[in-house]
Parts: C-alpha cells; structure tokens; sequence
C-alpha cells in the first residue's frame, strides 16, 4: 500500500467499474511542481512512485523531485513495472535461473518456491527458428518441425514452468514475433488489477528481455529493454533502479511525400538521433505531425530506440490509440477505461495539447524524409536510395569476380555485389501493414511484368503474427509474393536475428573459395557485421517492398532509381518506378484486406500451441529436474562460491588483458550468437558430448547451457582483438608468453593461473540487443573489470549486475592515447572508496614486462547506491536469493 503522503489515492468511474488509481493533478493541487506540462513519459514514471510510496525504496522527497521536472544533478529512482515480457533466447536463461534459484533456495533450507514471479510476466518464442527450406510451398512445416527437433528440451523447461510457476505464461512457438504479439495483444495501454480491495487502474507498463521492447512505446505503453538477469529479478519484486532519465522532445510536423514509408522515417530519425546523442534519455514524440502518423508506423519509430541509442521513443495515448486497441480488437470496457484514464491523468494527447518543457528539443519536417536504406553494418548509416550503390563500392571496393554457379539444374553468374539474401523479417516493419501490403503490390506488379527474382538469392518471408498472412490471403497477394519466392517460412524473428540459415551450397562454396563481398537486403532493425550470415559482409536495412525489389535486381551495387530491375517479357526495361505501389493504392488495400476479427481469431487461443507444442510431455514438480546428459539445459553456477558482500569490494591487482577491442563493439561481437562452427571451442565441446555438427542449432538456442555459452563469448568472426593483429574472431594471445590462442582456451589456462582478466575497450562498448550473456559470458571466462571509452546503457547495467566492474576512461582519455599496448598488467585501486563517494574515480596502473608504468584515472560506473549493493553481493542473481531466502512465499 502507498504511504499515500500527497494524499493522491482516488476513484475513477469507467464504465461499470469504479478504479482505485493516484491522482497526478493531487500533486499540483498542493502546490508541487507543473505537472501538466511534464513530458508524458515522466507523467507515467509519477505517477508509479506515487502508487509506489513506502517511505523506503520510494520517498515523499523523490515524487517530489519527479514533480518539480527533475534537478540538475541526477537522482536515482526505483521504478517497478506492471509487467515483463521475455522472449526465448533470453527467457530461457532466466527460466534456468530461477530453477537453480529454487535448488540454491532448497540447499540453504529455504522453501523452494520463494523463486517465483510476483509479477505477471509473459514469454514468447520467437528466437528460435531458422530458414532452413525457402522459395517453397512446405518452407514453413519443415521449419516448424525442425524447430522443434532441434529445441525439444529447451521447450520441455519452458512447459515446466508454466506449471511450476504462477503469473507465468508462454506464448507457444510459431505464433508471432514477442514485439508484434505485445503490440497487437498482450499490451493493455492501461493496466487493471483486481485485488482484496477492489479494483486498481494505473499505466501499463514493462520490462523485456529485448531490447526492442520500444516498440510497445508507439502504443502510448513506457517500456524498454533490460538484461535478463534485471529482468528476473525484477519478476522477484525488485524495482529497476535507474536515474531519472532526462526526456528529448522530437517535434514532428508536415507529411511524408508519396512513395516514402514508415521505414524511411525511422532510419531518419535513428541518423539525427544518433548524431545527437541521446544515449540514457527518453525520446518523447510530439506535435501534430503525430496526427499524419498511423499507430503501425509510430510502432515502426519505436521499434527502433535501440538503434537511435535511446532509453525509448515515447507516443502519448490520443485518438489513434483508441481506435488501433478497438481494430485489434482489445475488450471495449478496456477502452472506456483508457480513455477516462489518460484523460483524467493529462496523458492524453490532441493537437492543441500545450507542448511539454522537455531537457531538449529535436524538429523534424516529414516532408525532409526520402526513400532510403541503412548500411551496410549499422543501423544509424542511413543512404539515400540513389547513393546505395556508391555507398557499397566506397565500403568494400574490390575488381569483379564473376563466378558461375550452377543453381536448380541452371548456371547463373554469381559476383562481387551479388544479393544473396533478401528476407522480409522483423518486427521493425511486419507489424506495419502499409509496409507489408505495399510489398505484396510490387510483387504483383512485378509477376504482371514478367520479373524474376535471382537464382543466387534466399528468399524468405517471416511476420510477426499470423494476421499478416490473413490479410495477404485477403488482398490476394500471396500467390504473388510466393511467385516471387518469398513463401512463408516462419512466424519469428529470422534474419534479423541471424536465424537467416546456410546459404545455398554452390553460393557458399563461391563466396567462400572466391572471397566475394556479398550482400544481404532485409527489414529489419539490426545489420551489425556477423550478425545476418558469417558470410555476409554488407547488410542493408530496407522497407519490405524495396527488399522485394532487390531481389529482383540481384545486386547491392545498382542504383534502383536509375537502372532498370529486369526486362519484361517484351525485352523492355523495368523499373522500380513502373511497379512502386501508390500511396493510395496502399491505403485502399489496408482498408480492404484488414478486419477486427482476424485478430480475434488469431489471439483467442495465444497460448495453446499446436500438435508439436502440445504432444510434449511435461515435467512436474517445483523443483525442476536437470538431465545429466542434456546438452541445451544446465544447472549454471552463479550460486555455487557467493562472496561475503561486507568484504567483496576490493581493489583489483595483477590483471592481464584477454580482449583489446576498438569502437562500436557490440552484445553481437561479444555475445554468442549465430551458427556454431565446428572447429570453434563451443563445437569442440558439442562434439565431445556426442552431438554431430549438423545439430549444433545456434548460440541462442542454446542459452540454457553455460558450458556452451562461455565458449562461444568474444567468439563472433567479426571481432578484431588487437592483442592478435592480424587475425579475425575469437582469438588473443596468452602472457606473458605471447603464445596465440583461442580467447576461450587462454581464459581457462589464466583460470589455472590464477590470473584475474581485464578487457580494454573503445566507444560505445557494448551497444545492440540486451544481450544478458554478454555479461554472463565474460564473468565466467574470468574477467573482473571492463575499461572503455563509454558504454550502452544496458550492457553497462548487465555487467554490474554479473559483479564485473565496469571503468570508464576520463574524456578525452583511450587506450591508444595513453599508449596502452594491452600486454601489461594492470591494478585498479581505490575502488571501495570511489563506490563511497569519493569522486567515483579509481586509480589505474598499467606495468609493462621492461617495468615501464603507466597510471591514469578512471570514472567507476556503477550509478546507483542500488547498483552498489548488487556489485557487492557478487552480482543481481545472489543479492535477490539472499534476499528472498528469508521471506514469506507470496500466494
């Protein structure tokens, strides 16, 4: 219960129902801060700490600063969400977490089910299938079904703990993509709860495991990507603590010109963000260029908060809420109560509505938007659609290498440039039904004008629920897309994952034996190097109907605006002009193709599953019973040697360096992710345990086994270590001995040594998903600390909440600049003292093999005094179980 000190508990008649909710106009009443011209997201975060009130974690002091729009110096804030949200590759280490949790909870005499989630999480599957058969009418049942061979014990933990566990529920495979199923069903806008008191209303809002979880943002609903380790103890009952983060206003005005999408508009607004900076803030749209905007497309905005380096990109609830919660068909009492909710609150948004004081203001003119793509390895690159091809020669040059293939009985040329793959995937863009459907009309242009894709091209399509294939049937598309080759493969993430599968044999063999620069086009939200196909080099970003056209033009190195895509069956060029979809022709196929009851009929047994979910038998019992012989699921190790929190802290003496990495390492380059070779130290192992190569699935499938995971960690083939010049993937060198080895096999022989492990880094270390193993990972291959010109706000949370410290080096300051080789040996003193207070600066000493010294200071970023105490206890995991050993079992 709220201590209730500004005395803002009221009631809310909606509909038949009267609510319990907090009053934020109780706090202007009394004289406390402007709230009506608050941002909308800090409106949201009030009124949490209002409703939250209990003297200790949430004080009368910090609403009031809330109130007053935040002071200059940063305070931090314990937020706790309605809700969390997983998806597979995440969830399942957080379902073998906790399962330990309960063993550890067992061994210390304690009840076992005191691990158990108090608040209401949801886990979608989604992360784990791969395009193994395209371009065929039987792509997505024999993907399905080798889903789940390869994925069986991973889904026999997940049915567990649906049993296992209350507030727990599993969105079953093949269903949609977690982002687009939170979009179009499970997200509430408003949050209602029956409890011994009556009912209680208050904003919807969440946690997930991915950090694309912004993509709810566009729904009105504040919520954002955490690692997994926050996440479940979050579930557990403990607040984010985080400091209040500033909110950037980005003003929208005007209307994009015809021919532009909703993914032009993000991939312009992920380049003037990311120049900006607004890593650590809320981006809060506003003005009435919202009003030009449907809620798919503000959703497509949102999606991509990650990649503009934003904490979210915030949509306040208006009209168009109202009506995208009535088509997807939510319970109107839900509506009624939204709307009375948002409007008694001051979160609801019209165009008169005064424009908030925001930190910062952005503007952007909707008519400045242009077709474009971004690449080809980061998302913020955005090329104007005419300058791709330029854009791809000046990054990756190079002489033609035409190479004939022979390809379904046919020879084709295969070349320098040449696209290999062209799927449309993600979230990002398959939750946006004028995207969608706009690439199902230049399909059908294209077949009425006699084009074919290329032979050398995968081709896939994948959406984010299965009401996209409802109104593709309904429009009379999908003959055409399939025709095209773009058959259904499977409802999840895909390529945009990395889940894009091998490439056809004779195109890998060429790429591979000619070393050919080739290229992937796809709709999603993510192109970082390694991250599509290991042989993949260029990865452009697009909007699905240009993904269409590029495999019909078969190469990245054209310009789409100017050269023909093909001939038709006349021997007359055709452009992508003669067959781009009009806006209107867009617009009336929506209005025609999409109905309400398609979302009801394809949500209404959500969690139910089909014959292979449900043929699985499921294990009971609250204590879950690890196989021995599993190769997917093992206990892990995070409660086996718990330090003592009151003598943990400790300056860090003698520690070599096992990675020195440059700028824009990402949770990709860190994190095991993608295929697993055989020859690597993860396929080493798989193949020790009586595993074949050909069933080694993926990384993230196999996020549930730590042995797996420690091995493929700073493993990715992208990743330039700079203590191994010259060499490429998961490679550093042994010292002092120098002797060249997997970054693997010499953590293990310093482990033997008793060697503590440091890596250096540049910008922007860390950024990408909200990869929880990318802190689990180098934790257990023996690291203690990470210095690094600046980090990603998630990863810098994951790795304080794994015990790894994170340093940063003064502005200014690198490792290049201090003449750091990373051959030293490095002490880090003054730790407990900076973690007090003291400035939070540490001492660094970097001592060379010729006794040459090298000191500087380092920033120590752990922010908060909650992040404090997770470092002290060793990590998130073993603060929560000793917090909770002692508690009474929530029922």
């Amino acid at each position: 219960m709220s201590s209730n000190s500004f005395q803002a508990a009221s009631s809310l008649r909606a509909g038949e129902i009267t609510y319990r909710i907090f009053r934020l106009a109780a706090l202007e009443e009394q004289g406390v801060g402007n709230i009506s011209r608050l941002p909308f997201a800090t409106k949201i975060l009030l009124e949490n700490l209002l409703r939250q009130e209990d003297g200790r974690r949430v004080t009368a002091a910090d609403i009031e600063y809330i109130a007053r729009g935040g002071a200059a110096e940063p305070k931090e804030i314990s937020f706790m969400p309605a809700r969390v949200l997983l998806q597979d590759f995440t969830g399942v280490p957080c379902v073998v977490d906790l399962a330990a949790m309960r063993d550890a909870l067992a061994a210390m005499g304690a009840d076992p089910k005191r691990a158990n989630p108090l608040l209401p999480a949801d886990l979608v599957i989604d992360h784990s299938v791969q395009v193994d058969r395209y371009g065929s009418a039987d792509a997505f049942g024999i993907n399905a079904l080798l889903e789940f061979q390869r994925n069986r014990e991973r889904y026999i933990l997940l049915r567990w703990g649906q049993t296992a566990f209350q507030n727990f529920r599993v969105v079953p495979p093949d269903t949609g993509i977690v982002h687009q199923v939170n979009l179009e069903y499970l997200a509430s806008a408003v949050f209602r709860r029956q409890t011994e008191q009556g009912w209680e209303a208050y904003p919807d809002t969440l946690v997930g495991t991915d950090s694309h979880t912004t993509m709810v943002n566009g729904l009105g609903v504040l919520g954002w990507g955490v690692g997994g380790i926050e996440a479940e103890a979050c579930m557990l009952g403990q607040p984010i603590s985080m400091l209040l983060p500033p909110v950037v206003g980005f003003k929208l005005h005007g209307r994009m010109h015809e021919g532009c999408t909703a993914t032009d508009l993000v991939l312009t607004i992920t380049q003037i963000l990311r120049k900006k900076g607004v890593v650590g803030k809320i981006v809060e749209f506003y003005g009435q260029g919202l009003s030009a905007l449907s809620l798919a497309d503000r959703a497509t905005v949102g999606n991509m908060a990650p990649e503009y380096g934003a904490t979210a990109g915030f949509f306040p609830i208006d009209a168009e809420t109202l009506e995208y919660l009535r088509f997807t068909n939510r319970d109107p009492s839900l509506i009624v109560l939204v709307e009375a909710y948002t409007k008694e609150q001051g979160l609801f948004r019209t165009d008169v509505t005064p424009d908030p004081q925001y930190s910062e203001n952005v503007d952007l003119d909707l008519a400045i938007v242009t077709p474009s793509m971004a690449g080809p390895k980061r998302p913020q690159d955005r090329v104007n659609l005419p300058d791709v091809k330029k854009n791809f020669n000046e990054a990756f040059g190079g002489a033609h290498k035409p190479v004939e293939v022979a390809l379904n009985g046919h020879k084709a040329t295969l070349d320098h440039g040449a696209v290999v793959i062209a799927a449309i995937t993600s979230c990002t863009n398959t939750s946006n039904p004028s995207v969608m459907l706009g690439a199902g009309l230049l399909a059908k242009k294209a077949v009425e004008r006699g084009l074919k894709p290329k032979p050398w091209v995968k081709t896939s399509l994948a959406p984010g629920s299965k009401v996209v294939s409802d109104y593709y049937r309904e429009a009379g598309l999908m003959p055409y897309l399939e025709a095209l080759k773009f058959h259904l493969v499977g409802y999840g993430c895909t390529t945009c994952i990395g889940n894009s599968g091998p490439l056809p044999e004779p195109v890998a063999e060429a790429v591979a034996k000619e070393n050919l620069t080739v290229a992937a086009v796809l709709s999603g939200n993510r192109n970082f190097e390694g991250r599509i196909n290991a042989q993949v080099k260029a990865n452009y970003l697009a909007s699905p109907p240009l993904v269409v056209a590029y495999a019909l033009a078969g190469r990245i190195d054209i310009d789409l605006t100017t050269e023909p895509l093909g001939e038709d069956s006349t021997g007359s060029p055709v452009y992508l002009r003669d067959i781009w979809p009009t806006d209107e022709e867009v617009r009336s196929t929506v209005r025609a193709s999409i109905r309400r009851d398609m979302f009801q009929h394809e949500y209404e047994k959500a969690f139910e599953g089909d014959t292979n979910w449900n043929s699985m038998a499921v294990p009971t019992g609250d204590i879950f019973k690890w196989d021995p012989n599993s190769t997917y699921i093992k206990r892990p190790p995070y409660f086996d040697h718990m330090v003592d929190p009151e003598t943990s802290v400790q300056d860090l003496r003698a520690m070599r360096v096992l990675a020195l990495l440059g700028d824009s390492i990402t949770t990709d380059h860190i994190s095991p992710a993608g295929s697993i070779g055989k020859d690597t130290p993860a396929g080493r192992y798989l193949i020790a345990q009586g595993v074949e190569p050909r069933d080694f699935n993926s990384y993230g499938a196999r996020r549930g086994n730590h042995e797996v995971m420690v091995r493929g960690t700073l493993a990715n083939v992208r990743l330039r270590n700079q203590l191994a010049p010259g060499t490429e993937g998961g490679w550093t060198v042994h010292l002092p001995d120098g002797e060249k080895k997997t970054i693997y096999d010499a953590a293990m022989q310093y482990q033997q040594e008793g060697v503590p492990l440091l890596i250096v880094a540049g910008k922007e270390y860390g950024s990408g998903s909200s990869r929880d193993w990318a802190a689990k990972g180098v934790l257990l291959l023996g690291v203690k600390a990470v210095i690094a010109e600046s980090f990603e706000r998630i990863h810098r949370t994951n790795l304080v909440g794994m015990g790894v410290l994170p340093l940063q080096f003064l502005d200014g300051d690198n490792a290049a600049g201090i003449g750091l080789t990373g051959r030293e040996t490095y002490t880090v003193e003054g730790v407990r003292e900076a973690l007090k207070g003291s400035g939070r600066r540490a001492h660094v000493r970097a001592l060379d093999d010729a006794g040459t010294a090298k000191a500087f200071e380092v920033k120590v970023r752990v922010d908060t005094p909650q992040e404090f105490e997770y470092y002290r206890y060793g990590g998130i995991l073993p603060y929560v179980l000793r917090q909770i050993a002692g508690a009474p079992v929530a029922v």
